[in-house]
Parts: structure tokens; C-alpha cells; sequence
């Protein structure tokens, strides 16, 4: 009795690749959706060279915001705000006061950027291009 090879076909003939293609789709959606992410950042001049175009902190009439590494993160001119609506009230009262006045950004290095952020925003909200920010050689 030979029928090895019509029983070797009907085997062939119901091979079902339907999950192997399965699986390669979902590799491959998972491939496209996490290799190609797009990363969101602002530009930024900042000087390449110790000596380039960086001015001296200037005597006119200013306002010191610094960022703090702990909590509070925020002061002005050395008065610390628990929180950010505080801050953001003072600073407008001082900023209505004297529309006139530099405002500089001072970040200690080793603080958290989500503070820096919101001042930043807080100064794009106000319209204020008057700024510098303090920074070491």
C-alpha cells in the first residue's frame, strides 16, 4: 500500500498561514508606531563659546525670578511662593507697578524644568521680551 504521497498532499493542502501573517502585521504596526516617534522641542540660541555674545547683567531696574531645585521652585527677588498662582499674582502686581523693568530668569542647573516652563509661559502669556536670562560663563 503506497499513499504516502496523496496523504503528504491533503497535509499540504490544508496548511493555514492566516496566524503566521496575523503576527506579522502586529510586529509590524508595533514597529512603524514605536520607531518612527516624533520628539517636540523648541528652538533655542544659546552662545557655542564661553566668549561669544554673552552681555554682563546690566544695573537698570530688574526683576530676579529664580528657580529653586526644592520646593518652593519659585522667587522673586528672593521671596519664595508655595505655589504658582501666588507667584503668578505677585509677579504681575510688580510687573503692572513698572511696565518698564528687566525681567531676569535666574535656574539653579539642578532644578526641574517643569518650573522653568511655566515661567516661560507665564512671560509669552504677559507679552514681556524684555528678558535675560542669567546664565555662568
Amino acid at each position: 500500500m503506497i499513499t504516502s504521497d496523496s496523504e503528504q498532499s491533503s497535509a499540504l493542502q490544508g496548511l493555514d498561514l492566516t496566524p503566521l501573517i496575523d503576527i506579522i502585521f502586529i510586529v509590524l504596526v508595533f514597529l512603524l508606531l514605536t520607531a518612527n516617534t516624533q520628539l517636540l522641542s523648541l528652538p533655542v540660541d544659546v552662545p557655542t563659546e564661553a566668549d561669544s555674545s554673552l552681555n554682563a547683567l546690566t544695573h537698570d531696574k530688574h526683576v530676579a525670578i529664580n528657580i529653586l531645585t526644592a520646593d518652593p521652585h519659585w522667587a522673586i527677588n528672593g521671596t519664595t511662593y508655595q505655589n504658582f498662582d501666588e507667584f503668578e499674582a505677585e509677579f504681575i502686581n510688580i510687573f503692572n507697578a513698572d511696565p518698564d523693568v528687566k525681567v531676569v530668569v535666574a535656574a539653579d542647573k539642578n532644578a526641574p524644568v517643569q518650573p522653568l516652563m511655566n515661567v516661560l509661559a507665564l512671560l509669552q502669556r504677559q507679552q514681556i521680551s524684555n528678558t535675560q536670562i542669567l546664565m555662568e560663563p
